[in-house]
């Protein structure tokens, strides 16, 4: 994501406690900085990309919080999966200093990123989302650059639509696996459900590094999966709305952490039915 900022023509200083994330950033083109503060001092915008609402509240908030350091009149871009209660935190200390904050985390993985081509789900104010609009548009693909309302309703977009997708994840692995025992050709079962009205994006396209080569997507692991989907049971609980599905969904997933290990790849419930059906759920690639 740096380096297509870069490529569209801004100067980006760039930290991360990774140093070969940083040397990494530095290829293509990025000034590397000794802190995040250091890159908040003279910036017209700044981009966080952080792991978790904890991360993201000690970064901008903390003892050594870089948002003590964004001049006036500067914008704040936060661009992770995090919690509508930390963001209302992040709005009141920048509204002190003067400083538009926009949350904005995406979708697309990591194939996305690496394309340029992220889907973009943006909270807050209409003036500072359209002053951001060339650096959203450097990062994502424009016509799924979304302005979906107030402070924080980015965070919940983003929540619910990896909600639905875990969903989709743990559904798939079942239909799929009774199908097969049953004896259906998992390659007609397939077809036929892609076919049908209950096709989705996720059995259509996202299980099929699962399906042709048992690539459960490592990229993204279990940690964060989990992460995530706590992050969306509580928002329901915050709402006020029971959610006896996704609670199950979010245990299934747990399971699959606790079965493969934190760093286990986002389909790896999918494992799970695997082992419990005794099979492969495995095709040949897409012609």
């Amino acid at each position: 994501m740096c380096g297509h900022v870069v490529g569209a023509g801004f100067d980006v200083v760039a930290f991360d406690i990774d140093p070969g994330a940083l040397r990494r950033a530095a290829a293509a083109g990025v000034k590397p900085a000794d802190s995040a503060r250091e890159c908040a001092r003279d910036a017209d915008a700044l981009i966080t990309m952080l792991p978790a609402p904890p991360q993201v509240q000690d970064v901008l908030l903390g003892s050594d919080g870089v948002i003590a350091a964004m001049p006036s009149g500067s914008v704040l871009l936060e661009m992770s999966t995090s919690s509508t209660a930390v963001g209302r935190l992040l709005v009141e200390a920048a509204a002190r200093r003067d400083v538009a904050v926009l949350d904005a985390p995406v979708a697309g993985q990591s194939v996305g990123a690496q394309a340029g081509t992220l889907a973009i789900y943006v909270g807050g104010e209409p003036e500072a989302f359209e002053r951001v609009q060339p650096l959203l548009a450097a990062m994502g693909d424009p016509d799924r650059i979304f302005h979906m309302g107030q402070h924080g309703s980015g965070y919940t977009v983003k929540l619910l639509l990896n909600l639905l997708w875990f969903i989709h994840s743990v559904a798939s692995a079942e239909v799929l696996s009774v199908g097969v025992l049953a004896g259906v050709e998992l390659e007609r079962l397939h077809a036929a459900l892609v076919s049908s009205p209950a096709n989705s994006n996720f059995l259509q396209r996202d299980l099929r590094p699962v399906l042709e080569a048992g690539d459960y997507d490592e990229a993204f692991p279990m940690r964060l999966v989990t992460k995530d989907l706590g992050l969306a049971i509580d928002l329901a609980r915050e709402v006020g709305l029971p959610v006896e599905l996704s609670a199950l969904v979010e245990q299934i997933h747990r399971r699959a952490r606790a079965r493969y290990g934190d760093q286990a790849g986002e389909i790896s419930p999918v494992r799970l039915y695997e082992e419990l059906a005794g099979i492969e759920l495995r095709i040949g690639p897409a012609s």
